[in-house]
């Protein structure tokens, strides 16, 4: 049983604070009857250096005293205002990790960790695995992602579900970036059914968990529970303090925005976000807003613009060496080239995403199934789009097929629909009617029941 002072700091067992008071001792050149006096005996000093009798909190109060230390380093090793100092380290980690390269703030937030775990600071422990599992996903490195968020929850799991919310926000994410949409559903409406069910209705662990549900819901085609998604993160953002998690919301609600042909509002919600993101410096999420504008661009046919701010989305992320969006962004970035006409650029830019990566450009892997699943089936299918425009229908079908296994395991129907189609026009213009038939039908079983998704039911709606 852990033994605990009258202010809840945890004590030692008696032959770990033994050693500790024979070391200072030592350091200080005390004898044991110079420490001791004058509330003790120097025999009663010698009993406890040996570890044979559990010292008193007035006691250890006295030898800290005395040895000119915290009662807390005395009692349980560690130096004072170390928590305090680790949490500064860890503010300067995420300040590193929002202005520059995934790996130089990792550096930061495992040090912070390796200090956390000698000295038993289980909350600082979890929030430097959290940080080391937010490096982990702009680095790509998912599955190691997934293993620091997770052990982040392990650790807290003794405390109240909504600060154990994200890590688990972190690990949906990892399995979105994966390609693994209906398990990343899955853990945050669960998360928010068990929320509810214990009456545990905090404004930033909602918001935080119906801000990153907006995403999978979106690739699964399930725009209805998105748009519900996104209208209780609306009503929830007034009550949240944490200009950060606004600004998510407000780039989460724009892609509901832009789905529902609400193109003006979409990028109105963008530039909210835009300008939070500025004001705290946090260049990647900045990169995001000029990406999701860009698709809106796309969107409302304006290319030009949108060729720019996917551009400056690209610039900002391959500077911070944030891989896999770098990637990602180059995908769509291929989209719009294609469309204005720069077919040769557009192929350029694909062909080498979905091969080995190149270390020295910081990439962590080829996109593919595992990695950025979705985006390296939209990657097949715009090289299969630019074979059919050079009359290559042979491989134009690789690529269409190559992008029908990859969105399949992700389950990102409204892709998947449009990608049939693609394929089943390409088999009946070879006159493979049959096969054409059987592409047809399985766009239109995906798109069976638009807005909706195999999930279970929805996550109740929480009291606002």
């Amino acid at each position: 049983m852990t033994h605990r002072s009258s202010d809840g700091v945890p004590v030692d067992d008696p032959a770990e604070i033994g050693r500790r008071v024979l070391r200072l001792r030592g350091e200080r050149g005390l004898t044991q009857r110079q420490l001791a006096e004058p509330a003790y005996t120097a025999a009663y000093v010698s009993t406890l250096e040996s570890g044979k009798v559990r010292p008193s909190e007035a006691a250890l109060r006295h030898l800290a005293d005395r040895l000119g230390v915290s009662y807390e380093e005395l009692a349980i090793g560690r130096p004072a205002h170390l928590a305090a100092e680790l949490r500064l380290r860890l503010t300067d980690a995420r300040r590193a990790l929002a202005t520059g390269a995934p790996e130089d703030a990792a550096e930061l937030f495992r040090t912070a960790h390796e200090e956390a775990v000698t000295h038993s600071l289980a909350d600082e422990q979890a929030d430097a695995l959290l940080g080391l599992g937010d490096c982990l996903l702009e680095s790509g490195e998912l599955t190691d992602a997934r293993d620091r968020f997770a052990a982040a929850e392990r650790l807290l799991a003794d405390q109240p579900l909504p600060r154990r919310v994200p890590a688990v926000r972190g690990r949906a994410t990892a399995h979105l970036l994966s390609g693994e949409l209906r398990y990343a559903c899955y853990l945050l409406e669960s998360t928010l059914d068990e929320l509810d069910a214990a009456g545990l209705h905090d404004p930033e662990a909602l918001l935080l968990l119906y801000t990153a549900s907006i995403a999978p819901y979106m690739d699964m085609g399930a725009h209805a529970r998105a748009a519900h998604a996104a209208e209780l993160a609306l009503a929830l953002a007034p009550r949240v303090g944490d200009p950060a998690l606004v600004a998510g919301m407000h780039r989460g609600v724009a892609r509901t925005l832009i789905a529902e042909g609400r193109i003006a509002e979409a990028d109105a919600s963008l530039a909210k976000a835009q300008e939070l993101y500025r004001q705290l410096h946090i260049r990647t999420e900045l990169a995001h807003c000029h990406w999701m504008r860009g698709y809106v661009h796309a969107q409302d046919g304006d290319l030009g613009h949108a060729e720019n701010e996917l551009r400056t989305a690209r610039d900002i992320l391959a500077s911070k060496r944030a891989a896999l969006f770098t990637e990602q962004v180059e995908v769509e970035l291929a989209d719009v080239l294609r469309r204005r006409g720069k077919t040769d650029e557009a192929e350029a830019l694909l062909r080498p995403l979905l091969t080995a990566g190149d270390d020295e450009q910081g990439r962590a892997g080829p996109l593919g199934a595992g990695r950025g699943a979705v985006h390296a089936g939209g990657a097949h299918r715009l090289l299969g789009l630019i074979a059919e425009e050079r009359g290559d229908t042979e491989r134009a079908e690789e690529h269409y097929c190559a992008a029908l296994s990859l969105l399949e395991r992700s389950s990102a129907v409204g892709d998947l629909a449009d990608l049939c189609r693609l394929l089943g026009d390409l088999l009946r213009r070879t006159g493979r009617v049959e096969a054409a038939m059987d592409a047809y039908r399985t766009g239109l079983g995906h798109r069976a029941a638009p807005g909706t998704t195999t999930l279970g039911p929805a996550p109740a709606t929480p009291p606002m």
